[in-house]
């Protein structure tokens, strides 16, 4: 499938370290490296949406927020339809985002409170397009306001006027009112209830679907996850440990993590739910300023052994299903 459509984005063996100042607070002493992310690879193709999966504090969002430039990535390669955005400067990267935008996690507190819903809408358009004429702007606002279900007569209400969901579709038009080709969803959903959750999803998926948009949806919800990623990326300590078709990954998970993650998904069946094993992961999630030698896995894994802490397993298995364990290769 991939083959037959255009690549959009191919990102190479992206870091993003951070110097952390050490506890003992001299000036001379050497900072600490927060190793947020560690050397992901994933490909994106055009019409696609890759889930990213993983549970708090693995690099999920700083992956993100590297990709569209938001955070400054320590090494590696952001390729966007052949061009390498880690080595653009300010002004030019800013004219890349008018394809690339973004959807935050809290739709509240991404609104400016300040601003009317037609201002926040129309913000983007401003930028970009100053010599736009007023009326232009507010037509396309009011475009993108129905196509995301919101009544055009609301155009003049403040964001606290709205439900969590209502923001939620505000941040949308905001990040469709320059029709982008791909979108970012930094856990979008996860601040709603479950019904508006669905909606939500539907919604993005039909946007999709109507402008050809790419989707990277990060996400904490494996359920919300399969319903809308064709690929899944499963991160753990800034790692790539397993990603594949969405289909074969939730038929067969390979990685240790990956099956702990499936095994906490509730089964809409009572019988099967009931008998269900649920795969606990011992210990803490270890440091990312002091991650494990070999695989970051290791120190949770039950079938690890002496060999998983002297190498870092790679990436295998090809573009249906890749995993990064010495056990599954």
């Amino acid at each position: 499938m991939n083959a037959q459509k255009n690549l959009l984005l191919d990102i190479k063996d992206l870091k993003v370290h951070f110097n952390i100042a050490a506890k003992s607070g001299w000036p001379w002493t050497k900072p600490l490296k927060l190793k947020a992310v560690d050397g992901v690879d994933i490909r994106l193709y055009e019409g696609e949406t890759l889930g990213v999966v993983g549970e708090s504090g693995c690099g999920k969002s700083t992956f993100a927020r590297a990709v569209i430039g938001l955070v400054e990535a320590t090494d590696g390669h952001v390729v966007w339809l052949g061009q390498d955005l880690t080595k653009l400067n300010h002004s030019k990267m800013r004219e890349k985002r008018k394809e690339i935008q973004m959807i935050f996690q809290d739709p509240l507190a991404s609104l400016n409170p300040r601003m009317t819903v037609g201002e926040i809408i129309a913000e983007p358009l401003k930028a970009f397009y100053p010599d736009l004429h007023d009326d232009d702007v507010k037509e396309q606002v009011k475009v993108m306001m129905t196509k995301v279900g919101l009544l055009p007569n609301v155009i003049n209400r403040y964001p606290h006027e709205f439900s969590g969901g209502q923001c939620q579709r505000i941040g949308i038009a905001r990040a469709l009112v320059l029709k982008p080709k791909m979108i970012i969803c930094d856990e979008p959903v996860s601040a709603l209830d479950v019904s508006i959750q669905a909606q939500v999803v539907n919604l993005l998926k039909a946007l999709q679907k109507e402008m050809g948009l790419s989707l990277i949806f990060i996400a904490h919800d494996l359920s919300v996850v399969k319903h809308i990623s064709d690929r899944v990326l499963v991160m753990y300590l800034g790692n790539a440990v397993e990603m594949g078709e969405s289909d074969a990954l939730f038929a067969n998970p390979k990685h240790p993590y990956t099956k702990a993650l499936m095994s906490a998904v509730p089964i809409p069946d009572p019988e099967l739910e009931k008998n269900k094993v649920i795969q606990l992961l011992e210990g803490e999630l270890p440091s990312p300023i002091n991650p494990p030698s070999g695989c970051v896995f290791r120190t949770r894994c039950p079938i690890a052994s002496d060999e998983c802490a002297k190498t870092k397993p790679d990436l295998q298995g090809g573009d249906v299903h890749a995993v990064s364990c010495l056990k599954a290769y």
